[in-house]
């Protein structure tokens, strides 16, 4: 759906006014709403879905960190350097440095403020490695699901008595004298109520759900399957436009070579990073999987019937557990089990001669022809595997924010009134798909979050 964003002058009166105002209720939306009331505003969360979701609580909730507590108490040496470096390692370079060191040095000041002044349960994931970051530090709630990190943030939100009013899709941006005063709303009946503010924070969000966007900034990816929340349709890149506002990479985009299929969940890589593969319908690798699960995404798609199969065993599936979703694979029978792997072949429908030869030619202790380093480790019986597909799961690329999270102007200066996090702003993934480091999304919206709630302090 092509969502109606427009820029309009500022009514003469608002119907109801507020000093901060969110657009969306997202991880980006209500850390912003924490830090603003923590700042002595007073703020108004606005919504578009029904209760708050969105992107976030279709992701496995995780967010990468440098030098918490948590992994100090796990013997986990890293530095906001060694972070802000595997950032850019994996984007070549493309980031913004600036954006890049605010991220990785105040990600972990985040964490330890979720944790010890709202009470989020936070630990890092220390059993399987990430692609492209060099320590564990990945932190998750205890059922590693995005949708509990938004219920909790949620819950904290209803506790100190902010104001989420959900079903109020924003449509029109108010500007005059090149600063944002408000906006107008749709509501479920299909009329508008205007609302103005001293500041506004967009967290409404990227494009992925937007396919003519997709189709002009990211053609490679239209044929995926979209993973990421309808709600998502590009209000923030349609208005920069308007406002004159800077976007920055906008073909940047997380995607994803592990959902199942026809499903729809998704698999954790950890199948992969722990010793797993996968191939095509042929029963043959035909990449390295190591690169990286957004990478993944067109690997997959680039095959046959646009499907892969992810083969592990049993011990990688006990590591899986921890994440809800894998679970759920399970329980729908998405993920096939046999003590041989010719009984694993006919369960996935897979060509059993071919698939004993893969198997049998993975180089333990080596590299393969691909470029790929594998353990010495071999896959013992019993054998999973789950047929999968690519997905697009977020747009990377949005308004180009300072490092308070203000939005900029086409020639650098800030606007004053106007703040983006999340997927509204430009991240730090590169210019494309391989350029996403895992957790990046919320990493982005949970940091320029806090900065946005925090700026209006002063």
């Amino acid at each position: 759906m092509t969502p109606k964003a427009e820029v309009l002058p500022p009514p003469d009166a608002y119907d109801l006014s507020c000093e901060t105002l969110i657009i969306g209720a997202g991880a980006c939306g209500m850390v912003a709403a924490l830090s603003a009331h923590e700042a002595g505003q007073q703020v108004l969360v606005i919504e578009a879905d029904a209760v708050p979701s969105g992107s976030t609580a279709l992701s496995a909730g995780l967010i990468p960190a440098a030098g918490t507590r948590a992994q100090q108490a796990a013997g986990i040496a890293d530095s906001a350097a060694r972070f802000a470096a595997d950032i850019q390692a994996k984007a070549k370079g493309q980031n913004d440095a600036a954006l890049v060191d605010l991220l990785a040095g105040q990600a972990a000041e985040v964490i330890e403020w979720l944790t010890e002044a709202h009470g989020l349960p936070f630990s890092v994931v220390t059993d399987f490695d990430y692609p492209g970051h060099t320590s564990r530090r990945m932190h998750g709630l205890p059922t590693r699901s995005g949708a509990e990190l938004i219920d909790a943030l949620r819950s904290r939100c209803e506790a100190l008595e902010i104001d989420i009013v959900c079903e109020r899709r924003a449509a029109t941006l108010f500007h005059a004298d090149g600063a944002i005063t408000g906006v107008a709303v749709t509501l479920p009946d299909g009329g508008q109520e205007t609302i103005g503010c001293d500041r506004l924070i967009l967290a409404c969000n990227g494009f992925g759900g937007n396919r003519a966007l997709v189709a002009q900034h990211m053609p490679e990816i239209t044929e995926a399957v979209w993973f990421g929340h309808d709600g998502n349709r590009g209000e923030a890149v349609l208005w920069a436009d308007a406002i004159g506002a800077q976007t920055m990479h906008l073909g940047a985009y997380q995607g994803h070579g592990n959902v199942a299929h026809p499903h729809g969940i998704l698999i954790t890589w950890a199948v992969i990073t722990e010793g797993g593969f996968q191939v095509n319908r042929d029963g043959r690798r035909f990449w390295d999987e190591t690169q990286g699960y957004s990478e993944a995404a067109r690997a997959v798609l680039s095959q046959p019937g646009q499907q892969a199969y992810a083969i592990f065993d049993a011990r990688i599936a006990a590591i899986a557990r921890q994440f809800e979703d894998f679970k759920r694979a399970e329980a729908t029978g998405a993920v096939q089990t046999s003590d041989t792997i010719t009984g694993l072949a006919e369960g996935l429908g897979l060509p059993a001669d071919q698939l004993h030869q893969t198997v049998e030619g993975i180089p333990l202790g080596g590299t393969d022809a691909f470029g790929r380093a594998f353990t010495d480790t071999p896959l013992s019986p019993p054998f999973c595997g789950v047929k999968v597909t690519g997905a697009l799961f977020h747009t990377q690329g949005g308004l180009k924010v300072n490092t308070a999270a203000q939005v900029l102007r086409m020639d650098g200066t800030a606007f004053g009134t106007l703040y983006a996090g999340g997927g509204a702003a430009c991240g730090v993934s590169g210019s494309g798909d391989s350029g996403y480091l895992s957790g990046n999304g919320l990493l982005s919206a949970v940091v320029l979050g806090r900065q946005a709630g925090m700026a209006g302090s002063a």
